[in-house]
């Protein structure tokens, strides 16, 4: 059966509207897809700031308020530490050791962040400087950092896992 010109042309038009509306919702669903990267970026950014701000302090608790309840943290010539309550310990034990000393200038330069839905992973160089409370020289310190993180069901990036190593000045 043969289709009239004019009924051919109508439904090449719909059948080409059809695919331009298609396109235009595949272009409209990657611009959101960019928009939650970007926010979610945006979101691990913020979430950088408090774990600078956290570690500058001093502050344990607002450092362990960043971590999952399961978070593991790898450091180098330790056993792996398992869970908040462990990491928290040891955080606390090594501050014990160090009553007086403060923070005096903590840099992180994170790179890679990458995430993928309520997942993300960054890395980074990081310097501090650590002053005793007497005369002893200021700890100078460099290393280099990995961090899992996880949005969990409160809508906060906490880390669920951190391994860290020592490194030469850059």
């Amino acid at each position: 059966m043969r289709m009239p010109g004019k009924a051919l042309a109508c439904a090449g038009a719909i059948v080409f509207a059809g695919g331009m509306m298609l396109v235009a919702r595949q272009g409209e669903a990657k611009t959101r897809t960019v928009a939650a990267v970007d926010d979610c970026r945006h979101e691990i950014e913020a979430f950088n700031k408090r774990f600078v701000d956290a570690h500058s302090k001093m502050d344990n608790a607002l450092v362990m308020s960043l971590w999952a309840e399961d978070g593991v943290s790898l450091l180098p010539q330790t056993a792996p530490m398992v869970g908040k309550a462990t990491i928290s310990k040891f955080l606390d034990d090594v501050t014990a050791r160090m009553p007086g000393y403060h923070m005096e200038k903590l840099d992180v330069e994170f790179q890679g962040i990458e995430v993928s839905g309520d997942w993300a992973s960054e890395w980074g160089f990081e310097h501090q400087m650590v002053r005793p409370p007497d005369d002893r020289p200021v700890f100078d310190g460099y290393g280099k950092m990995l961090l899992v993180l996880h949005r969990e069901a409160d809508g906060n990036w906490r880390i669920k896992r951190e391994m860290w190593n020592q490194s030469e000045k850059r």
